[in-house]
């Protein structure tokens, strides 16, 4: 009893004082965004003025999730993924800024760093407000990354570490980097797992040269680049991972996808509240676009995703905490990442279409938005290949369970028990176990939506918006049966490599 009094005491403690951070980074953005500046303006040019991050780095907001020991709150996912939200209700480029510090930094070096870099590390980012990041991609293995070819030897002391890394976002801006790395095992050989090591380029030996800023279509505010390694680095920062580096890195991405709600969160709502003020404002035929039932239509699919991705926001909190274990939940944290990204483009597609002409411009928050979020269904894991790689996790548990019927399987499966009475009307099929590729994918979205629903009931349960989840689920079926129309459908059409043949279509007219 005295032990749970003192846990409600430092929660209440902790949500006031997040309570107030959260405030402050509000009326930071909107000082900087709004008053002191145009984010309009600020969102086609590339960086960041330097009283950008000054004032919203001033609220120290990666302090929220530090732990009370190291000077931070003491928060958790929960609190990772609200300022995430808040973020991307302004900019989706500070969102994921902050995303990765948070969850690609951060995290990992709060769970696995030795106990006297950990310190070193977060003593920096509570009083100097250091930024973080993380360096996985090779210019020849992007999501391949089990077989980067970045290696190291060590000694007692230090690890040599050389290669090459690109697109990691605050390229030549982070403070600190994770670096990825296979021990290199003699004659040309490289161990099989991956290690991880706390690079901090402000010590000599350590800096890591930038090649090249590369010319990224949209999220113009983070920088991108190539990075050349060639660094020494202590032995007290390397990260000791519980079972192994593979697991190490199943966990953070997994953790960084379940949180993916974050950023898709606040962009969303900010799309959905462009939408209906523009529709309510917007005259024509002598109504307001909002009375036209084909807008009610896309406007209620935003607020079907806003709706959705809600339900995933509180899943993640339950499930993502960084004392658990997230490497064996690729199914879920890959359903979660996937589907919210491709709502996030698909609002923003939505809201450009609403606008017309004039959101079809750099300097306006329709277009942009469109080159903003569309890189979010490609990075930590493509869609296509994350929508695959659940159907082949389910496909494996029905394979182990010897079960065919889908409609059987989604019923015992913890992650569609409830959500299968939704749609047993439509997955009393037997599944093949030998599914292309093409369908898997296909499988794979029509799972994710199938996922969604069992999130919905939960948020249900929680007494949210009767209306918006009645809402969303109406969506969400709509678009399982569409799918499964596309999944049903035979198509082994192939690239025909020799198409010009016969093919100018100025000699048959």
């Amino acid at each position: 009893m005295f032990q749970t009094e003192i846990s409600t005491i430092e929660n209440d403690t902790l949500n006031r004082s997040f309570e107030v951070m959260l405030s402050q980074l509000k009326s930071k953005m909107k000082s900087v965004y709004h008053e002191r500046s145009d984010i309009n303006e600020l969102g086609k040019k590339r960086g960041m003025p330097p009283f950008v991050m000054r004032e919203i780095m001033s609220v120290n907001p990666f302090t929220a999730i530090i732990p009370k020991e190291y000077g931070g709150l003491g928060g958790d996912v929960k609190e990772s993924i609200a300022l995430m939200s808040a973020a991307s209700y302004e900019s989706l480029a500070l969102s994921l800024t902050f995303g990765i510090n948070m969850a690609l930094f951060l995290q990992p070096v709060i769970k696995a760093a030795q106990p006297e870099a950990k310190a070193a590390v977060l003593k920096r980012f509570v009083e100097q407000q250091n930024m973080g990041g993380l360096m996985i991609t090779e210019p020849d293995f992007g999501s391949d990354a089990l077989n980067m070819r970045t290696s190291y030897n060590e000694t007692d002391r230090f690890a040599h570490l050389t290669g090459s890394k690109h697109w990691a976002g605050l390229t030549g801006w982070a403070d600190y980097w994770l670096l990825t790395a296979r021990k290199d095992t003699g004659d040309g050989r490289l161990a099989r797992d991956v290690d991880f090591f706390i690079c901090d380029v402000t010590q000599q030996d350590q800096t890591i040269v930038v090649e090249e800023f590369f010319e990224n279509l949209g999220l113009y505010q983070i920088p991108y680049g190539r990075n050349k390694l060639d660094v020494q680095i202590p032995a007290i920062q390397k990260l000791v991972p519980e079972k192994s580096g593979v697991k190490l890195m199943l966990d953070l991405l997994h953790r960084s996808r379940m949180s993916f709600p974050g950023m898709a969160m606040g962009f969303i709502q900010r799309m959905l509240d462009e939408a209906i003020e523009h529709c309510q404002k917007r005259f024509v035929g002598g109504k307001s676009l909002l009375n036209y039932d084909q807008v009610q239509q896309r406007i209620s699919q935003i607020q079907s995703y806003f709706t959705t991705v809600s339900a995933y926001c509180v899943n993640s909190c339950k499930k993502a905490g960084l004392a658990k274990d997230l490497s064996m939940i690729g199914i879920e944290a890959n359903a979660v990442k996937s589907l919210s990204t491709d709502m996030m483009q698909a609002a923003s597609q939505t809201l450009l279409q609403l606008v017309g002409a004039k959101g079809y411009k750099l300097n306006h928050i329709a277009g942009r938005s469109i080159v903003d979020s569309r890189p979010f269904q490609i990075f930590e894991g493509s869609n296509d290949m994350l929508y695959s790689q659940i159907s082949e996790g389910v496909i494996k548990l029905m394979k182990k369970a010897r079960q065919t019927n889908l409609l059987a399987f989604l019923k015992s499966f913890e992650l569609t028990t409830n959500a299968s009475d939704l749609v047993k009307d439509l997955f009393d099929f037997e599944l093949s176990y030998n599914e292309p590729q093409r369908k898997l994918v296909d499988l794979g979205k029509i799972l994710s939506r199938v996922i969604s629903l069992e999130h919905l009931i939960e948020l249900a349960n929680k007494d949210f918006s009767a209306k918006l989840i009645d809402g969303a689920t109406v969506h969400l079926r709509q678009e399982i049966q569409e799918l499964l129309s596309s999944f049903n459908a035979k198509n082994e059409t192939r690239v025909i490599e020799d198409y010009q043949v016969d093919t100018n279509w100025l000699l048959f007219t």
